[in-house]
C-alpha cells in the first residue's frame, strides 16, 4: 500500500496529539467519495467538532490497523488446524500465548466497531454517529465477529493448566476428553475467514493504488491465498478425523507409519493426501478408501477440489479478458479489415500498406483522440493539447506573439493524423484547405525546380489554410509521419471570435499573397 498523506486540516500530531490519527487522509478513495481536498478538510473540521472518539474509515489508524488484523488473522486461519490435528494438545506456551492474545485482539476489535465510521455506498460522507454505526454493525457484521472472537484460546489456556496440575487419573481422563471437545469447539474460529476476505476488501479501499496492475495483483493474491487455506485445512482433516477415532487398523496414518513422525512429515503427508485428492490424481496412496469415513473424506475433497479449480478457471478467464481491453479492441479490428480486405480482393502491396498504417496510427493499442479528449474537462483537455501542440504552433511566423487564448482555441481544432513511408501527403496545383505541423518523421518537398526536406517542428500549407488556395509543393513523407492539421473551415471559425487576429492575418495575405512554399 502506498505511503498516505497526512490530514490536510491544521492538526498533526504535535497540536492534536493522538487524534490526528483518527481523521481522513488524504487517498483516492477519499477523494473520490468526497470530491477534492477542501472537502476532505471539511471532514476532518466535522469529526473533529463532533468531539466523540470515531475511527474515520479513510483514517491512518483504520488503514495500519486493518494490515494488522488481517496479518493475525491470517495467521490464526493457519495454525489453529494444526494445532487441533497434529499438536496432541502440547501446542507450547508460545502458541497459547498467541491464542490469548488473538482472541484479546479480536475481543477488542469487536469492541472498536462499535466506533468505527463507516462508508455507506449510497452516502457522500462517511457516517460518523455512534448510534448510526451500532445499528449498522449490530445488523451486518456483530454476529459473526463475536463468534469468531469466541475466547476459545483462554478456556484451553485453564484447561490445560488445571489438566497439568490434577494428579488424579479419573479426572485427567474426564479432562482429557473436556480438552478434546474444547478444541473440536474451537474451530468455530475459523469463521475469522471471513473477517480475512472484508479486510482484504478494505485494504484496497483505504490505499492510494488504484493501477490496474495493482488491482490485478490483489486479485490475484486473494485468489492462491483461499486455495492455500483450502489445501491447509483439508490437510489437516485428512490427519484430524482418523485421530478422533483414535487411528483404527485399516485407516491410512496407520499404514504409513505416522503415529510417531513429527508434525512436518505427518502434515506433509496430509496435504499431499489432499491435493491427490482434490485433483483427482490419486488417493493419496496406492490403496483406495478403507472404510466409509475415508470414502466420505475423499468424496469431500474431489468435490472442494472441483470448485477450487472451477474458481480458478473462472478468475483467470475474467483477469484475462479484463487484462488490456485496448490490445484486444485493436486485434478485433484488424481481424475484420483482414476479412474486409479478403473479400474486396485488395492486392497484397495494398494489404500490406494498410496494416503498416494501423501498426503507425494505433501501436497494437485501439483508441480514439477524440473520444478520449471529450470525456475530460475543457481544462485538462487544453493542458493536453498544450503539452502535444503548442510548440508547433509557436513556429509558424503567423501564431507568434498571438493572444494565448487563441492559441488554446487553434490546438481544441487540430486532428492527428499519421502518413506512412511513401505516402504523398497533398499535390502541387491541387486545392487544399489544410496546413500540416510535423510532429515525428521527415517530409519532401518537391516543386518544378527545389526541394526541401522538413523534419520534427516544421511545417507546411499555411498558404492554403490562409487562401484555400492550390498547393505550391508535393509533400512526400520520406518515413512514417506523425502529423497534425488545421483545415480552413476550423481556422475561420476561431477567427470569428478574435477579430483583431483575422485583421492581422488577411493583411498578412495582401502583403504576400504566397507566404508559405506549399
Amino acid at each position: 500500500m502506498e505511503k498516505l498523506k497526512g490530514p490536510v486540516v491544521g492538526c498533526s500530531k504535535a497540536t492534536c496529539g493522538w487524534r490526528a490519527l483518527l481523521l481522513p487522509q488524504l487517498n483516492r478513495q477519499s477523494l473520490y467519495v468526497y470530491g477534492s481536498e477542501m472537502a476532505v478538510e471539511k471532514e476532518c473540521m466535522r469529526q473533529l467538532q463532533s468531539g466523540v472518539f470515531v475511527i474515520h474509515p479513510f483514517s491512518l489508524m483504520r488503514s495500519y490497523y486493518i494490515m494488522c488484523m488481517m496479518a493475525i488473522t491470517f495467521l490464526n486461519l493457519i495454525g489453529i488446524p494444526m494445532e487441533i490435528a497434529f499438536l496432541d494438545g502440547h501446542s507450547g506456551l508460545a502458541w497459547e500465548g498467541f491464542n490469548v492474545f488473538s482472541d484479546t485482539l479480536f475481543l477488542i476489535d469487536v469492541a472498536l466497531n462499535f466506533r468505527m465510521g463507516i462508508i455507506a455506498e449510497d452516502s457522500e460522507e462517511a457516517i460518523l454517529d455512534i448510534k448510526r454505526i451500532r445499528v449498522c454493525y449490530l445488523r451486518t457484521w456483530f454476529i459473526p465477529d463475536v463468534i469468531a472472537a469466541f475466547p476459545i484460546g483462554y478456556i484451553l489456556l485453564f484447561a490445560d493448566l488445571h489438566y497439568n496440575n490434577d494428579d488424579n487419573p479419573s479426572k485427567t481422563n474426564k479432562m482429557m476428553r473436556i480438552l478434546m471437545f474444547v478444541r473440536i469447539l474451537s474451530l468455530i474460529r475459523l469463521a475469522r475467514v471471513s473477517r480475512l476476505v472484508r479486510f482484504f476488501n478494505e485494504v484496497e479501499k483505504v490505499s492510494n493504488a488504484n493501477l490496474e496492475v495493482v488491482r490485478l495483483f490483489f486479485r490475484i493474491l486473494s485468489l492462491f491465498m483461499m486455495i492455500f487455506l483450502l489445501c491447509h485445512w483439508n490437510g489437516c482433516i485428512q490427519y484430524f478425523v482418523p485421530m478422533l477415532e483414535e487411528f483404527p487398523t485399516d485407516c491410512w496414518v496407520r499404514k504409513e507409519n505416522l503415529m510417531n513422525a513429527t508434525v512436518i512429515v505427518k502434515y506433509s503427508w496430509g496435504v499431499f493426501r489432499a491435493l491427490s485428492q482434490m485433483i483427482a490424481l490419486s488417493y493419496g496412496s496406492m490403496d483406495a478408501p478403507t472404510n466409509y469415513v475415508e470414502m466420505w473424506i475423499v468424496m469431500v475433497s474431489m468435490v472442494s477440489g472441483c470448485l477450487m479449480y472451477t474458481v480458478l478457471v473462472a478468475n483467470a478467464t475474467t483477469m484475462i479478458a479484463n487484462t488490456d481491453p485496448a490490445a484486444k479492441e485493436y486485434k478485433s479490428k484488424m481481424s475484420r479489415l483482414e476479412h474486409y480486405m479478403a473479400f474486396m480482393k485488395l492486392p497484397p502491396e495494398l494489404c500490406l500498406r494498410i496494416n503498416n498504417y494501423y501498426q503507425a496510427r494505433y501501436g497494437g493499442k485501439w483508441f480514439q483522440e477524440k473520444d478520449v479528449i471529450d470525456t475530460v474537462s475543457s481544462a485538462l483537455k487544453e493542458q493536453i493539447l498544450v503539452v502535444m501542440c503548442s510548440r508547433l504552433l509557436r513556429n509558424v511566423p503567423m501564431f507568434q506573439c498571438r493572444d494565448e487564448n487563441f492559441i488554446n482555441s487553434v490546438l481544441i481544432k487540430l486532428e492527428y493524423e499519421v502518413f506512412l513511408e511513401g505516402d504523398v501527403i497533398v499535390r502541387q496545383h491541387v486545392p487544399g484547405d489544410r496546413m500540416f505541423f510535423i510532429d515525428h518523421g521527415q517530409v519532401l518537398l518537391e516543386t518544378d525546380s527545389d526541394e526541401r526536406e522538413l523534419c520534427d517542428g516544421d511545417y507546411f500549407g499555411e498558404t492554403c489554410v490562409l487562401t484555400k488556395g492550390k498547393h505550391l509543393a508535393t509533400a512526400k513523407a520520406l518515413t512514417d509521419c506523425q502529423c497534425f492539421s488545421l483545415s480552413w473551415g476550423d481556422l475561420q471559425e476561431t477567427l470569428e471570435t478574435f477579430p483583431d487576429v483575422r485583421k492581422d492575418l488577411e493583411k498578412m495575405v495582401e502583403l504576400n499573397p504566397d507566404c508559405g512554399l506549399v
